[in-house]
């Protein structure tokens, strides 16, 4: 009779926590960009993580698309859209001046929608400064924190970009 009381004494705290882990499950809104120099190809090769939910409700907020991602009835203009996304709400500069990149694609991993982006034709020694502005999904979710890691020449830097302070810079 001792040890069924000792056992309900422990299971009935491991269940109540496990019933508020579910109820109170806490949403994050964050995005991963690395930004890697490759001296191989010249370019700056760049990879952005963003929740597929998250990307989904922004399709169709913003363009009216119910875009579906990651599944079977994905819309066949939802990466047409996504690069337009990509393209007013993440910019590069170097050396103040704003440059190009490639859309290459997407592919999911999961609940994570990965995009790639490169710069073509950098020439790293020549380059002395370079700023990262990135608002995606700032403008849909107030609490998004967009974390973005940068890799040249041995060298690493990273920082968080919000909707109030979108814009990271550094010297190469």
């Amino acid at each position: 009779m001792m040890k069924l009381k000792k056992a309900k004494m422990l299971i009935l705290p491991l269940a109540m926590l496990l019933f508020l882990s579910f109820s109170s499950a806490h949403k994050f809104y964050v995005s991963v960009t690395n930004i890697v120099y490759s001296e191989e190809d010249s370019a700056f090769q760049i990879t952005s993580r963003v929740f597929i939910d998250d990307l989904d409700k922004l399709l169709e907020e913003r363009y009216g698309i119910e875009a579906k991602l990651a599944t079977p009835k994905e819309s066949k203009i939802a990466e047409e859209y996504i690069e337009k996304y990509f393209r007013s709400k993440f910019v590069v500069e170097l050396d103040g001046k704003v440059v190009p990149y490639n859309f290459l694609g997407k592919k999911y991993d999961t609940d994570v929608a990965i995009c790639y982006l490169e710069i073509p034709n950098v020439k790293l020694s020549e380059v002395k400064t370079m700023s990262v502005q990135n608002e995606v999904l700032t403008d849909l979710f107030d609490e998004q924190q967009n974390v973005v890691h940068v890799k040249w020449n041995g060298n690493k830097k990273s920082f968080v970009l919000i909707r109030q302070n979108n814009k990271g810079m550094l010297n190469l």
